[in-house]
Parts: C-alpha cells; sequence; structure tokens
C-alpha cells in the first residue's frame, strides 16, 4: 500500500523567481495599479497603506534589508529543494490553484484533478522588452528553448478521482491540455526551482482560492485533504507519496500575524483554528494559504510533524506590500 510519507508547503510568488536587483526599488510602480486588501479583508488603497504604515516602515525596505531576505529566501528555496529530493519519493501530489491559465473567467471548478499521463510546461517568451522586468521575471517558471511533458502519476491521479467522487466532492477531471495551454504557475514553479533534472510524476489537484462566486471554504479544504489522505492509504501500488501545497502566504499586504500564526497552528496540528480562518481574509493571493491546509487535513492523522520551517517577510515597497514567503517540510 502507499505511505504518504513526506509533506510540504511553499510559496510560489514571482518575487521567487525574481533577481535581487528587481526586489531593490522595481516594485513601486506596479504594486500601485493593484487592488489591496487590509488586515481584515477590507479594500484600502496603496496610498492608505503608506500612510498606515509611515511610523515603520522605511527600515523594512532600505536596500539593505530588502537584500538581506532576498538572500534569506533562496536559501530557504534551496533547502525546500533539498527537502524534497531527499524524501526518496515515487510521487508528489501537488495542490494549488488556477489563475485563467487552464480555466476561462466562464469555467471556473472548485476542485479539479488531472490525470493524464503528461503535464505540459512551455517555453518562455524570448521577444518581451529588456526593460520589462516583471513579465521577464514570470517566464522564469517556464522552460528554457522547448515545451517539456512532466510525467503525472496517472494511476494514483483516478484513484483520488474516483475515491473522492464516491466520497462525494465535485471533483473535476482533466485528461489532458488544449494546444498552447500550461500546467499554470503554481505547478510550474514547483518544477522549475525543486524538480529540475529530477523526473518525479506529480498529480496536479486544482483548488480554486481566488475567483468568486465558488472558492472553497477553509473548513472543506481540510475535509478534502483528510479524505486525500485515506485515499494514498488505500492505493494499491507500495509508493512513497509526497504532498506539496502551493502558494501563499499573505499577499499582497504582508499580514506577519497571519502568516505566523498559521504555521504555528500548522506545526500544533490545529485543524480547529484553521478551519475557522475568515474567509474574508483569505482574499486575493492570501487565498491561497487555503492550499496548505488542504495538506494539513492530510497528514492530521499521519503522527507526521513540521521538521523545519522558514518565513521571510517579503516587504518591497513604503505600502509594506509584497508576500509573505512561507516554507515548510512535514515528516
Amino acid at each position: 500500500m502507499a505511505k504518504l510519507a513526506a509533506a510540504f508547503g511553499s510559496s510560489h510568488s514571482v518575487m521567487l523567481v525574481c533577481q535581487e536587483e528587481d526586489w531593490i526599488g522595481k516594485f513601486p510602480p506596479s504594486d500601485k495599479r493593484m487592488t489591496h486588501h487590509d488586515f481584515n479583508g477590507e479594500l484600502i488603497s496603496y496610498d492608505d497603506l503608506v500612510t498606515k504604515f509611515a511610523d515603520h516602515a522605511a527600515p523594512l525596505i532600505t536596500p539593505d534589508a530588502i537584500s538581506k531576505r532576498w538572500h534569506k529566501t533562496q536559501a530557504a528555496m534551496d533547502r525546500q529543494r533539498d527537502e524534497i529530493q531527499g524524501a526518496q519519493l515515487d510521487a508528489l501530489i501537488i495542490v494549488g490553484d488556477d489563475q485563467h491559465e487552464l480555466f476561462p473567467p466562464q469555467h471556473n471548478p472548485a476542485i479539479a484533478i488531472y490525470y493524464g499521463e503528461t503535464i505540459r510546461n512551455i517555453a518562455a517568451r524570448t521577444d518581451l522588452p529588456a526593460d520589462d522586468w516583471y513579465h521577464r521575471a514570470q517566464q522564469r517558471r517556464r522552460e528554457d528553448g522547448q515545451d517539456v511533458d512532466y510525467p503525472v502519476h496517472a494511476g494514483l491521479a483516478k484513484h483520488l478521482i474516483e475515491g473522492l467522487t464516491q466520497r462525494e466532492f465535485d471533483i473535476t477531471a482533466i485528461s489532458a491540455l488544449t494546444p498552447g495551454q500550461a500546467e499554470g504557475h503554481a505547478y510550474s514553479f514547483i518544477h522549475r526551482r525543486y524538480l529540475k533534472g529530477y523526473r518525479l510524476p506529480i498529480v496536479p489537484i486544482f483548488v480554486n482560492t481566488y475567483y468568486e462566486p465558488n472558492p472553497v471554504t477553509p473548513r472543506r479544504c481540510i475535509e478534502l485533504g483528510k479524505e486525500i489522505g485515506k485515499l494514498i492509504a488505500s492505493f494499491p501500488e507500495n509508493i512513497r507519496v509526497g504532498f506539496l501545497g502551493s502558494g501563499g502566504l499573505s499577499h499582497f499586504v504582508v499580514d506577519e500575524k497571519l502568516d505566523h500564526d498559521v504555521i504555528e497552528a500548522l506545526k500544533r496540528n490545529d485543524l480547529d483554528w484553521l478551519a475557522a480562518l475568515t474567509p474574508k481574509r483569505l482574499q486575493a493571493g492570501t487565498s491561497e494559504i487555503r492550499n496548505w491546509l488542504v495538506v494539513a487535513g492530510a497528514v492530521a492523522e499521519t503522527g507526521m510533524k513540521i521538521t523545519w520551517s522558514d518565513y521571510i517577510p517579503g516587504y518591497r515597497t513604503p505600502a509594506l506590500t509584497g508576500t509573505g514567503l512561507g516554507f515548510v517540510r512535514w515528516s
């Protein structure tokens, strides 16, 4: 029988594929154009955030402070890569969100699972202007020179689809991508940063965290994870399975308290606290915390504990916008 042998949580923010010089001073123009939410989930303007944080933002966004956080983040990603590749896995389930990469606004399933034999990541664009640093950074989640088809553990994926359907989860089943489609940033980041050169079969699970009217509630995410954990244990092949939650933590206004509270709840296996998270707080990129909750549900009954974690508050502007960059490993 299969075993859930290791689990992970990792941010996948564009900040993680940016260069150090991108972190230092390039984000304010783009962040000024974005929609922001305060720590209660209410809309707030960039200018109001600057005013709100005027008393203590300055030392957090000096070039030296930002540089130190960039280097710490690189080290954390290297550690996460080593944790994943050292876990001796036969398959890795990745739960992430789709941001109109596979699903257009007219069709947005709450939960979907891909079960094709392979999944494609497309080649990076090479025609972007040299000064378009942001979109050039995004392309680092794509492939060098040509498309790549990555292996999928189709048998495990079908087992999850069938088992979750029997357990009354409404699962959208995806057998293939259409021409021009790619796996999406929540998965391509993992392939490019953590699995590069390591042909580990994955199972892509998609959870709608971002978009109304059907984002999955925190409590339902945990219930989904619990059932996935049971189904892994019932899969007849003798394989070691990993489970990774891709995305988060807080963004695009960094909420250190929320991020630390989530990580501490994960450490003490406090599913009740996690299930009670208010969906209104989980908006924009912060919504991707839901993907970590799915993993938390799966590991709850295994006895696994968080054996390594790191957290970097990725402040990048006077408005203290950015991303709470989190990394954890259960074993």
